[in-house]
């Protein structure tokens, strides 16, 4: 499905500059061509017979699926990838590429909503049992681990509650009991996190967020290394799993900008969320850079930049409070997606999305996305809003 990967010594602005380009393919073009199409005509019966060529119809895959496909897989340092209609869609793509019925998957309590019902819901009729653990567990997942425990689903950090995981400890303990680890990567995108290379087996994204950057495309990626490679290549093939040659365009013009974007989001992200902490009536952030921060070690270790996303916890004020703060933002919005160059800011209830763990930290929970809008604009946005907060409570 790539042609073969190049992970080389390539810095990462040259990797998204001119990965899964190939001008001399297209006529000289600059981006590869949006090919839409279902029907791929073959000249003689010899090539018809031919299933070692790469474009045999267009469910599988086409020259713009492919160009998008190659380039993460060159970011990421995978043997191949596989393109997911939606974020969603990448999660259970990989999950079930790894597991049949009876087996055993460990999926981080701080893991992703939708992440949590498909394992509960869809896995549990297919005959999967899924558990969830502590995400700051480290070494203690080998006391988890079973003998149908075929994988463990990691996300560094979790996308509401920030924690950050030993992801190579814990891909030592899996791969020594047998389990594959995945890991999805969607905070801080393979400019600042590198999983495959600690350990990780298949790494994926909501590739609706960081990588397209502009809230217009759904998309997912799942990347895996040579030993995974083939079972996710063929599981994707016998789900349907395509994506529409528009999308694959998008997001692959949006990586071009990735690197650049990435910075931008890391700095404003920790100037916001170290501003924030200074401020009266915030009483934590949750933002893995910041030294305050529980995981911060892990994350200065393992990581080399920070994601646009973090959170914060206001003191306890009614539903009021929360009402007047949030409907009188003027440059942030609220959103449940991220990854764009808009803010975004909206409340949440972290007691609602746990099991193995409780949340027992009094307060309104606030999660931000900084976009690219000047941080001064924004905030000042965010000192009228807790302001708000404030005089309602």
């Amino acid at each position: 499905m790539n042609r073969e990967q190049k992970r080389s010594n390539r810095a990462v602005e040259t990797i998204v500059t001119h990965g899964g380009r190939h001008p001399e393919d297209h006529h000289g073009y600059v981006n590869t061509p949006v090919y839409r199409g279902s029907t791929v005509i073959f000249r003689t019966l010899a090539e018809l017979d031919d299933y070692s060529r790469p474009l045999r119809y267009g469910r599988y895959d086409s020259p713009t699926t492919q160009s998008a496909a190659e380039l993460v897989s060159e970011l990421e340092g995978a043997t191949g990838t596989v393109l997911a209609p939606s974020g969603l869609a990448a999660i259970s793509t990989a999950l079930l590429a790894v597991l049949s019925a009876g087996d055993d998957v460990l999926i981080t309590d701080s893991a992703y909503d939708p992440t949590r019902h498909f394992a509960t819901e869809a896995l549990g009729r297919l005959g999967v049992t899924a558990r969830f653990y502590d995400p700051r567990i480290g070494t203690g997942i080998a006391e988890l681990i079973r003998e149908n425990t075929r994988a463990v689903f990691t996300e560094s950090p979790g996308s509401l509650t920030f924690e950050v995981q030993d992801l190579p400890a814990i891909a030592d303990i899996a791969h020594s009991r047998g389990a594959a680890v995945i890991v999805d990567n969607s905070w801080a995108s393979p400019v600042y996190y590198h999983p495959l290379a600690m350990g990780a087996d298949l790494v994926l994204h909501a590739g609706t967020k960081m990588f397209v950057g502009h809230s217009d495309v759904m998309i997912g990626t799942v990347s895996a290394n040579a030993a995974w490679w083939p079972k996710l290549n063929r599981s994707a093939r016998l789900f349907g799993t395509t994506v529409s040659p528009d999308d694959a365009y998008l997001m692959a013009r949006g990586m071009r900008t990735l690197a650049i974007r990435m910075k931008e989001h890391s700095a404003r992200s920790n100037e916001m969320a170290t501003w924030l902490a200074s401020q009266s009536d915030v009483l934590e952030v949750y933002h893995p850079a910041l030294p305050s921060h529980p995981g911060h070690d892990i994350w200065k270790r393992d990581f080399t930049g920070a994601g646009s996303l973090f959170a914060f916890r206001l003191a306890p004020r009614p539903r009021t409070a929360i009402a007047a703060m949030v409907d009188g933002f003027e440059q942030f919005s609220m959103g449940y997606s991220w990854g764009g160059y808009e803010s975004l800011c909206i409340p949440f209830d972290p007691t609602k999305s746990r099991s193995a763990t409780t949340w027992a930290a009094e307060g309104n929970m606030f999660r931000m996305h900084v976009g690219l809008e000047d941080i001064g604009d924004l905030k000042a946005d965010i000192a009228a809003a807790l302001d708000r907060y404030r005089q309602a409570g």
